[in-house]
C-alpha cells in the first residue's frame, strides 16, 4: 500500500472521487470544492501567459485552418474543371490541348473508317452503279441507304480515284468528328470532309460528305545565298562522282573510304545509277560545311529505248579531316529549292 500526497489542509485525495469511490465513500459535493477553493486563497501570478485552462485546443487551430485551405482548394479546382472541360476540343490524338486525356473519340478506328468510304464514294460509273449503292449501304445507316442510296450522285458521268490518304481530323465530342481525306480524283487534288459517328465501338457516316478544296499553294520563303568557296568547290566536285557512285550502287566498301569516322551510309543498292552532278553550292566556313549538291540519276530498265534520268536535290554534311579529303557524316533531301549553277 502507498499512501498519497497530503493536500495541506489536513484532508487527503483518497478522502474524495474517484479514490473515495473505490473505498466506497461519496464523492465530495459543490461545497467542499467551493471550500476548497477559498481556503487556497488567490493563485500566486505566473512567468508567462497560462494557457492551462485551454486544455491544449490552440495547438489544433493551425491543423483545422490547414484543413479548411485544402478543402478550399480541391473546391476551386473541381469548378474550373467543369467550367473549362465544358468548351475542350479533342485533339486528333485524343487528349486535351492541355494533354490530360479524356473521353476519347476512336481516331484511328474513325480514319481508317473514312478512307475505306471514300474509296466507294470517290469512284462511280453506270455500268457499276448498283454495285456502288450496295457498297455504301454498309457505311450508311439503313434509312439513309433506303432514301439516298447514291449520295448525291445523279446517275451520270464517271468519277475515278487515284489515291487518297487521312489528312487530319476534326473531333467535336467523344461521338462525333470529320475526317478529311486528302484525295486524287480524276487527276485533280480534292479534300473530302467525312462526317464519323462512333459509340460503343460502332461507327457510322451518318449521311453525305463534303467536297472541300484542296489545300492552298504557298510560294516558298527565299533562302538567303550564304556565298561560295570556290576552292573547296573545285576539291568537292572531283571527290563527290566517286562517292555517289558508290552510294547508288550501295557498294559499304567503296563507301567506307567517304563516311566520316562513326558513320555508316546505307546507299541505294542499285535502285540507280550515277549520271553527273548539276549543281554544287558550298557555302565558306571551317572544316565542317553543310553543302547543296543536285544529281541527276539514271534509272536501270526504265525505257526501252534511251536513258531515263531524273534529278534530285541533297544536302550533306561533310568534315574536312585533311587538307582537300573531305568525309561524309550525313545526307539527306534539301528544304528549300535549289538554284542551278
Amino acid at each position: 500500500m502507498f499512501r498519497l500526497p497530503n493536500t495541506g489542509n489536513g484532508s487527503h485525495l483518497s478522502d474524495y472521487s474517484p479514490v473515495a469511490a473505490l473505498n466506497g465513500s461519496a464523492s465530495p459535493g459543490l461545497g467542499w470544492i467551493e471550500n476548497e477553493i477559498g481556503s487556497r486563497g488567490p493563485a500566486e501570478p505566473t512567468a508567462g501567459p497560462s494557457w492551462n485552462g485551454a486544455g491544449g485546443r490552440w495547438r489544433l487551430w493551425p491543423l483545422r485552418l490547414l484543413l479548411w485551405a485544402t478543402l478550399l482548394i480541391i473546391a476551386f479546382r473541381g469548378v474550373t474543371a467543369i467550367i473549362f472541360n465544358q468548351g475542350t476540343t479533342l485533339r486528333a490524338d485524343g487528349t486535351t490541348a492541355a494533354g490530360a486525356t479524356t473521353a476519347q473519340f476512336p481516331v484511328t478506328l474513325g480514319d481508317a473508317y473514312a478512307m475505306a468510304f471514300g474509296q466507294v464514294y470517290l469512284n462511280f460509273s453506270p455500268a457499276t452503279q448498283a454495285q456502288r449503292e450496295q457498297q455504301l449501304a454498309a457505311f450508311v445507316p439503313a434509312s439513309v441507304a433506303a432514301a439516298n442510296p447514291d449520295l448525291g450522285w445523279n446517275g451520270a458521268g464517271q468519277l475515278s480515284l487515284q489515291s487518297e490518304q487521312v489528312a487530319g481530323i476534326t473531333v467535336s465530342d467523344p461521338t462525333h468528328a470529320v475526317v478529311a481525306l486528302l484525295a486524287s480524283v480524276n487527276g485533280q487534288l480534292m479534300e473530302l470532309g467525312v462526317p464519323v459517328v462512333a459509340s460503343g465501338g460502332g461507327v457510322v457516316i451518318p449521311g453525305e460528305p463534303a467536297w472541300l478544296p484542296a489545300p492552298q499553294r504557298i510560294a516558298p520563303p527565299a533562302a538567303a545565298s550564304p556565298g561560295s568557296d570556290p576552292v573547296a568547290q573545285r576539291e568537292l566536285m572531283a571527290e563527290l562522282p566517286g562517292f555517289f557512285q558508290a552510294y547508288a550502287a550501295g557498294d559499304s566498301t567503296a563507301l567506307r573510304q567517304y563516311e566520316a569516322p562513326g558513320v555508316t551510309l546505307a546507299g541505294l543498292d542499285g535502285a540507280l545509277t550515277f549520271g553527273s552532278i548539276a549543281s554544287l553550292q558550298v557555302p565558306p566556313g571551317g572544316a565542317t560545311r553543310q553543302i547543296t549538291v543536285t544529281v541527276i540519276w539514271q534509272v536501270p530498265g526504265a525505257a526501252e529505248s534511251g536513258v531515263t534520268e531524273l534529278t534530285a536535290a541533297y544536302t550533306a554534311r561533310l568534315t574536312e579531316l585533311q587538307s582537300g579529303k573531305w568525309y561524309v557524316n550525313e545526307i539527306s533531301a534539301v528544304t528549300e529549292a535549289v538554284e542551278a549553277k
